[in-house]
């Protein structure tokens, strides 16, 4: 059997290491959308390109360990090829524009909400209906048929695979960028849910990676889906409910 590429497994070590670190250190916060968006933060350009480049460590964290399948099989698929190692760097650069993609809009969305925020009196004092829409929509989107037929494609990679392999770096990225298609059609509400959380949540990090790991590649994956929206449902109405209670009357 092909064992995973080193650097690969690194990649996800050093994200890792990244993101603990930068907690530890204290720094973890300036990489926060809210750091980036409120206040003195840098502007806007500057700050995009921060939250990408924060984005791309949480990807490698969270995102590779669940594709590691796919990984595995498209590294034996070109095992003998002559551009073998070129074809897996254009395959993860495939999977990592899709996902760079989604974490540019989700901070341009982002700061949509903070603008609407800064011109609303209403909103500024009732923020919190924020944190509890999107987890309540993370929620809502776990029984929809668009996650169960992501989520297939991403639960049954030898069929992925046979059906959409080409030979070649060229392959290898459209390849990657469909499977990171797939990804973010699965796992967007979920990731997004970690970027209300911040970047640098380590509590966070570790559950929803492990929610998507289970989702995306265990036998009982399917089962764990509703039962993951209903916490996600529940946690938002706690929030909701909670914070209306301590707002106390409109």
């Amino acid at each position: 059997m092909t064992s995973l590429p080193r650097p690969i497994l690194v990649g996800i070590g050093a994200a890792w290491a990244a993101a603990i670190g930068a907690q530890v250190a204290g720094v973890a916060a300036l990489a926060n959308h809210d750091s980036l968006l409120v206040g003195d933060g840098p502007p806007l350009v500057v700050a995009a390109l921060v939250a990408v480049l924060a984005w791309q460590v949480m990807i490698a964290a969270m995102m590779l360990p669940s594709s590691l399948p796919l990984i595995r099989l498209y590294g034996r698929a070109t095992e003998r090829a002559p551009a073998r190692g070129r074809s897996m760097a254009a395959f993860l650069g495939g999977y990592a524009v899709m996902w760079s993609a989604f974490g540019l809009a989700a901070f341009m969305f982002d700061a949509s909400i903070h603008a609407a925020v800064d011109s609303s009196s209403w909103l500024r004092h009732h923020d919190w209906w924020i944190g509890g829409t999107v987890l309540a929509m993370a929620g809502i989107f776990q029984f929809t048929p668009l996650k169960d037929a992501c989520l297939d494609k991403c639960r049954h990679p030898a069929q992925f695979l046979t059906r959409y392999y080409e030979r070649g770096p060229a392959g290898g990225f459209k390849l990657g960028a469909r499977h990171g298609l797939f990804c973010v059609g699965c796992c967007w509400a979920l990731m997004l849910v970690m970027f209300a959380a911040g970047v640098a949540s380590l509590i966070w990090m570790a559950l929803l990676t492990g929610v998507m790991i289970h989702e995306k590649t265990r036998p009982l994956g399917a089962k764990a889906v509703p039962v993951t929206g209903l916490a996600l449902l529940g946690a938002a109405s706690i929030v909701l409910m909670y914070s209306a209670y301590a707002a106390g009357p409109v």
